[in-house]
Protein backbone atom coordinates (compact mmCIF):
# COMPACT_ATOMS: atom_id res chain seq x y z
CA UNK A 1 0.00 0.00 0.00
CA UNK A 2 1.47 3.28 -0.95
CA UNK A 3 -0.27 6.78 -0.01
CA UNK A 4 0.93 8.56 -3.18
CA UNK A 5 1.91 7.15 -6.91
CA UNK A 6 3.09 9.31 -9.25
CA UNK A 7 3.44 8.63 -12.81
CA UNK A 8 5.67 11.05 -15.08
CA UNK A 9 9.53 11.78 -16.24
CA UNK A 10 12.22 10.58 -13.92
CA UNK A 11 15.58 11.82 -15.79
CA UNK A 12 19.24 13.15 -15.21
CA UNK A 13 19.34 16.74 -15.10
CA UNK A 14 22.86 18.27 -15.27
CA UNK A 15 23.95 20.57 -12.75
CA UNK A 16 26.70 23.33 -13.23
CA UNK A 17 29.23 23.19 -10.49
CA UNK A 18 32.06 26.05 -11.52
CA UNK A 19 34.75 25.87 -14.12
CA UNK A 20 37.45 23.62 -15.04
CA UNK A 21 41.41 24.37 -15.70
CA UNK A 22 40.07 25.88 -19.32
CA UNK A 23 37.62 27.69 -18.18
CA UNK A 24 34.59 25.78 -19.52
CA UNK A 25 31.84 25.08 -17.38
CA UNK A 26 31.67 21.30 -15.25
CA UNK A 27 28.33 19.70 -14.80
CA UNK A 28 27.28 17.08 -12.16
CA UNK A 29 25.03 14.47 -13.18
CA UNK A 30 21.48 14.70 -10.58
CA UNK A 31 18.15 12.39 -10.77
CA UNK A 32 16.23 14.89 -11.62
CA UNK A 33 12.32 15.02 -13.16
CA UNK A 34 9.54 16.53 -10.74
CA UNK A 35 7.31 13.59 -10.52
CA UNK A 36 10.35 11.61 -8.66
CA UNK A 37 11.23 15.10 -6.74
CA UNK A 38 7.96 15.00 -5.24
CA UNK A 39 8.03 11.23 -4.34
CA UNK A 40 11.72 11.71 -2.77
CA UNK A 41 10.50 14.38 -0.71
CA UNK A 42 7.06 12.68 0.34
CA UNK A 43 9.14 10.10 0.97
CA UNK A 44 11.72 11.63 3.19
CA UNK A 45 8.62 12.72 5.34
CA UNK A 46 7.64 9.68 5.86
CA UNK A 47 5.15 9.21 3.53
CA UNK A 48 4.63 5.59 1.39
CA UNK A 49 5.10 6.72 -2.16
CA UNK A 50 5.76 5.08 -5.27
CA UNK A 51 6.48 5.93 -9.25
CA UNK A 52 5.80 4.78 -12.34
CA UNK A 53 7.61 5.56 -15.37
CA UNK A 54 10.15 4.27 -17.85
CA UNK A 55 13.87 5.31 -17.79
CA UNK A 56 16.59 3.65 -20.54
CA UNK A 57 18.65 0.01 -20.43
CA UNK A 58 21.59 2.57 -19.52
CA UNK A 59 24.04 3.50 -16.58
CA UNK A 60 21.70 6.94 -15.84
CA UNK A 61 18.42 4.52 -16.19
CA UNK A 62 19.76 2.06 -13.58
CA UNK A 63 21.32 5.42 -11.25
CA UNK A 64 17.38 6.54 -11.71
CA UNK A 65 15.76 3.68 -10.21
CA UNK A 66 18.71 3.11 -7.85
CA UNK A 67 18.38 6.62 -6.53
CA UNK A 68 14.36 6.28 -5.90
CA UNK A 69 14.67 2.34 -4.06
CA UNK A 70 17.22 4.24 -1.93
CA UNK A 71 15.37 7.15 -1.11
CA UNK A 72 12.34 4.37 -0.23
CA UNK A 73 10.25 4.86 -3.21
CA UNK A 74 8.27 1.75 -4.68
CA UNK A 75 9.66 0.89 -7.98
CA UNK A 76 7.62 -1.52 -8.67
CA UNK A 77 6.40 0.51 -11.72
CA UNK A 78 9.31 1.40 -13.76
CA UNK A 79 10.13 -0.23 -16.96
CA UNK A 80 13.75 0.10 -18.82
CA UNK A 81 13.44 0.35 -22.39
CA UNK A 82 16.38 0.39 -25.34
CA UNK A 83 15.60 4.32 -25.53
CA UNK A 84 18.59 6.39 -23.80
CA UNK A 85 17.40 8.19 -20.53
CA UNK A 86 15.78 11.57 -21.07
CA UNK A 87 18.71 14.28 -19.70
CA UNK A 88 18.59 18.35 -19.17
CA UNK A 89 20.77 20.50 -18.68
CA UNK A 90 20.13 23.16 -15.77
CA UNK A 91 21.55 27.06 -16.67
CA UNK A 92 21.39 28.77 -13.52
CA UNK A 93 21.71 32.58 -13.19
CA UNK A 94 23.07 35.13 -10.80
CA UNK A 95 20.26 35.26 -8.60
CA UNK A 96 19.31 31.25 -8.80
CA UNK A 97 17.07 30.78 -11.41
CA UNK A 98 17.16 28.75 -14.06
CA UNK A 99 16.42 27.32 -17.77
CA UNK A 100 16.35 24.09 -19.34
CA UNK A 101 17.75 22.16 -22.22
CA UNK A 102 16.75 18.53 -23.38
CA UNK A 103 17.77 15.84 -24.60
CA UNK A 104 14.56 14.24 -25.57
CA UNK A 105 14.39 13.08 -29.07
CA UNK A 106 12.95 10.47 -28.16
CA UNK A 107 14.05 9.77 -24.23
CA UNK A 108 12.96 6.41 -22.43
CA UNK A 109 10.55 8.98 -20.43
CA UNK A 110 8.20 8.95 -23.60
CA UNK A 111 8.35 5.30 -23.80
CA UNK A 112 5.93 4.05 -21.71
CA UNK A 113 3.20 2.52 -22.68
CA UNK A 114 -0.76 1.52 -21.19
CA UNK A 115 0.67 -1.73 -21.56
CA UNK A 116 3.68 -0.91 -18.88
CA UNK A 117 1.31 0.63 -16.18
CA UNK A 118 0.82 -0.74 -12.93
CA UNK A 119 -2.68 0.03 -12.60
CA UNK A 120 -2.35 -1.74 -8.92
CA UNK A 121 -0.21 0.60 -7.65
CA UNK A 122 -2.70 3.31 -8.18
CA UNK A 123 -5.79 1.25 -7.32
CA UNK A 124 -3.55 1.16 -3.65
CA UNK A 125 -2.86 4.89 -3.33
CA UNK A 126 -4.90 7.06 -1.70
CA UNK A 127 -3.35 10.06 -4.29
CA UNK A 128 -1.82 9.61 -8.06
CA UNK A 129 0.32 12.36 -8.75
CA UNK A 130 1.03 13.33 -12.64
CA UNK A 131 2.36 16.28 -14.32
CA UNK A 132 2.27 17.07 -18.04
CA UNK A 133 5.62 16.49 -19.17
CA UNK A 134 4.10 12.92 -19.88
CA UNK A 135 1.21 14.58 -22.23
CA UNK A 136 4.33 15.94 -24.81
CA UNK A 137 4.26 12.91 -26.76
CA UNK A 138 2.52 9.08 -27.23
CA UNK A 139 3.17 6.56 -26.06
CA UNK A 140 3.31 8.46 -22.95
CA UNK A 141 0.24 10.62 -23.13
CA UNK A 142 -1.95 7.46 -23.80
CA UNK A 143 -0.53 5.94 -20.53
CA UNK A 144 -0.89 8.65 -18.89
CA UNK A 145 -4.62 9.22 -19.88
CA UNK A 146 -5.57 5.64 -19.02
CA UNK A 147 -3.86 5.70 -15.80
CA UNK A 148 -5.71 8.80 -15.26
CA UNK A 149 -9.21 7.43 -15.93
CA UNK A 150 -8.11 4.65 -13.66
CA UNK A 151 -7.44 6.13 -10.68
CA UNK A 152 -10.97 8.66 -11.62
CA UNK A 153 -12.82 5.09 -11.50
CA UNK A 154 -11.27 3.96 -8.36
CA UNK A 155 -12.07 7.58 -6.54
CA UNK A 156 -8.67 8.02 -5.66
CA UNK A 157 -7.91 11.93 -5.32
CA UNK A 158 -5.66 13.22 -8.49
CA UNK A 159 -2.91 15.87 -7.81
CA UNK A 160 -1.14 17.90 -10.73
CA UNK A 161 1.37 19.89 -11.22
CA UNK A 162 0.98 21.06 -14.80
CA UNK A 163 5.54 22.24 -14.57
CA UNK A 164 5.56 24.44 -18.01
CA UNK A 165 8.39 23.65 -20.16
CA UNK A 166 8.26 25.00 -23.60
CA UNK A 167 11.48 23.73 -25.33
CA UNK A 168 9.54 19.91 -24.62
CA UNK A 169 6.47 21.18 -26.62
CA UNK A 170 5.81 21.21 -30.31
CA UNK A 171 4.02 24.45 -29.83
CA UNK A 172 2.44 26.11 -26.75
CA UNK A 173 -0.92 25.89 -28.32
CA UNK A 174 0.11 22.23 -27.83
CA UNK A 175 0.97 22.66 -24.51
CA UNK A 176 -2.15 25.07 -23.86
CA UNK A 177 -4.32 22.36 -24.34
CA UNK A 178 -2.97 18.84 -23.23
CA UNK A 179 -1.92 20.78 -19.93
CA UNK A 180 -5.64 21.88 -19.77
CA UNK A 181 -7.06 18.07 -20.35
CA UNK A 182 -5.88 17.12 -17.50
CA UNK A 183 -7.45 19.78 -15.04
CA UNK A 184 -10.63 17.54 -15.54
CA UNK A 185 -9.00 15.59 -13.53
CA UNK A 186 -7.30 16.94 -10.80
CA UNK A 187 -8.64 17.33 -7.33
CA UNK A 188 -5.40 19.12 -6.13
CA UNK A 189 -3.56 21.49 -8.78
CA UNK A 190 -0.15 23.40 -7.95
CA UNK A 191 0.57 26.41 -10.19
CA UNK A 192 3.26 29.12 -10.89
CA UNK A 193 1.62 32.51 -11.47
CA UNK A 194 3.48 31.84 -15.06
CA UNK A 195 1.92 29.57 -15.18
CA UNK A 196 -1.67 30.43 -14.43
CA UNK A 197 -1.42 33.39 -16.80
CA UNK A 198 -0.08 30.87 -19.52
CA UNK A 199 -3.62 28.63 -19.11
CA UNK A 200 -5.54 31.22 -18.57
CA UNK A 201 -4.56 34.16 -20.08
CA UNK A 202 -5.14 36.59 -17.07
CA UNK A 203 -2.03 38.36 -15.32
CA UNK A 204 -4.36 38.64 -12.07
CA UNK A 205 -4.08 35.33 -9.85
CA UNK A 206 -7.49 36.20 -8.58
CA UNK A 207 -9.51 36.61 -11.83
CA UNK A 208 -6.95 33.52 -13.32
CA UNK A 209 -8.24 31.31 -10.50
CA UNK A 210 -11.95 32.18 -11.11
CA UNK A 211 -11.42 31.41 -14.51
CA UNK A 212 -10.03 28.17 -14.19
CA UNK A 213 -12.60 27.52 -10.81
CA UNK A 214 -15.42 28.30 -13.38
CA UNK A 215 -14.59 25.62 -15.71
CA UNK A 216 -12.81 23.12 -13.59
CA UNK A 217 -13.94 23.37 -9.77
CA UNK A 218 -10.75 21.97 -8.52
CA UNK A 219 -11.43 21.64 -4.50
CA UNK A 220 -7.71 22.41 -3.92
CA UNK A 221 -6.16 25.05 -5.97
CA UNK A 222 -2.59 25.99 -4.85
CA UNK A 223 -0.59 29.03 -6.63
CA UNK A 224 2.95 29.44 -5.74
CA UNK A 225 5.02 32.97 -6.47
CA UNK A 226 8.60 31.53 -5.35
CA UNK A 227 10.17 33.57 -2.69
CA UNK A 228 6.87 35.62 -2.17
CA UNK A 229 4.92 32.99 -0.53
CA UNK A 230 1.74 31.07 -1.95
CA UNK A 231 -1.73 31.11 -2.20
CA UNK A 232 -4.57 28.05 -1.12
CA UNK A 233 -7.97 28.87 -2.83
CA UNK A 234 -10.26 25.93 -1.53
CA UNK A 235 -13.87 26.08 -1.14
CA UNK A 236 -14.74 29.60 -1.91
CA UNK A 237 -12.20 30.96 0.14
CA UNK A 238 -8.61 32.25 -0.47
CA UNK A 239 -5.50 31.98 2.33
CA UNK A 240 -1.92 33.71 1.31
CA UNK A 241 1.14 32.88 3.46
CA UNK A 242 4.45 34.50 2.77
CA UNK A 243 7.59 32.48 1.78
CA UNK A 244 10.67 32.27 4.33
CA UNK A 245 13.53 34.32 3.36
CA UNK A 246 16.41 32.23 2.54
CA UNK A 247 19.57 32.61 0.94
CA UNK A 248 18.78 30.82 -1.69
CA UNK A 249 21.64 28.73 -3.64
CA UNK A 250 19.68 26.56 -6.47
CA UNK A 251 15.95 26.99 -6.65
CA UNK A 252 15.81 23.37 -8.47
CA UNK A 253 13.06 21.41 -7.06
CA UNK A 254 11.82 23.96 -5.34
CA UNK A 255 8.26 23.93 -6.03
CA UNK A 256 8.45 20.19 -6.30
CA UNK A 257 9.78 20.42 -1.91
CA UNK A 258 6.72 22.57 -1.66
CA UNK A 259 4.17 19.56 -3.65
CA UNK A 260 5.76 17.34 -1.51
CA UNK A 261 5.17 19.54 1.45
CA UNK A 262 1.85 20.20 0.89
CA UNK A 263 0.70 16.71 -0.07
CA UNK A 264 1.84 15.38 3.33
CA UNK A 265 0.12 18.19 5.59
CA UNK A 266 -3.11 16.81 3.03
CA UNK A 267 -2.78 13.42 3.89
CA UNK A 268 -2.00 14.15 7.18
CA UNK A 269 -4.95 16.29 7.79
CA UNK A 270 -6.80 13.76 5.95
CA UNK A 271 -8.20 16.82 4.19
CA UNK A 272 -9.77 15.27 0.87
CA UNK A 273 -13.26 16.06 0.62
CA UNK A 274 -13.53 18.23 3.81
CA UNK A 275 -14.17 21.36 4.36
CA UNK A 276 -10.60 23.27 5.37
CA UNK A 277 -10.73 26.07 8.10
CA UNK A 278 -8.38 28.99 7.39
CA UNK A 279 -6.28 28.23 9.93
CA UNK A 280 -6.06 24.99 8.03
CA UNK A 281 -5.15 26.03 4.63
CA UNK A 282 -2.63 28.72 6.34
CA UNK A 283 -0.84 25.01 8.45
CA UNK A 284 -0.73 23.79 4.69
CA UNK A 285 0.75 26.46 3.22
CA UNK A 286 3.28 27.65 5.65
CA UNK A 287 4.67 23.84 5.94
CA UNK A 288 4.84 23.85 2.05
CA UNK A 289 6.72 27.56 1.62
CA UNK A 290 8.96 25.99 4.38
CA UNK A 291 9.92 23.08 2.61
CA UNK A 292 10.86 25.30 -0.93
CA UNK A 293 12.69 27.53 1.42
CA UNK A 294 14.84 24.76 2.49
CA UNK A 295 15.33 23.00 -0.79
CA UNK A 296 16.45 26.12 -1.97
CA UNK A 297 19.52 26.32 0.34
CA UNK A 298 21.37 23.01 -1.10
CA UNK A 299 22.47 21.63 -4.05
CA UNK A 300 20.48 19.39 -6.02
CA UNK A 301 16.81 18.28 -5.62
CA UNK A 302 16.38 15.00 -4.54
CA UNK A 303 19.77 15.47 -2.30
CA UNK A 304 18.29 18.50 -0.54
CA UNK A 305 15.05 16.98 0.36
CA UNK A 306 14.56 17.49 4.39
CA UNK A 307 13.76 14.73 6.56
CA UNK A 308 10.50 15.16 8.81
CA UNK A 309 13.18 16.57 11.74
CA UNK A 310 15.18 18.53 9.58
CA UNK A 311 11.75 20.65 8.32
CA UNK A 312 10.60 21.33 11.68
CA UNK A 313 13.75 22.07 12.87
CA UNK A 314 14.04 24.76 9.80
CA UNK A 315 10.69 26.29 10.62
CA UNK A 316 11.29 26.23 14.41
CA UNK A 317 14.45 28.42 13.09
Amino acid sequence: MTDVTALGEILIDFTPQGHNDDGNPSFVANPGGAPGNVMVGLSSLGIKSGFIGSVGQDQFGDMLKETLRNNGVNVEGIVQVGIPTTLAFVHIAEGGERSFSFYRKPGADMMLTKNDLNLDLISKSKVFHVGSISMTDNPVREATLVALKHAKENNIAISYDPNLRPALWESLHEANKWMLEIMSFADIVKLSEDELEFLTGEQDIQTGVEKLNQQYNMPLLFVTLGEKGSYLFANGESVMVPGQIVHAIDTTGCGDAFFAGVLYQIIKMDALGKQLKKEEMAKILKFGNAMGGYVATKKGAISGMPSLEQIQAFIQS
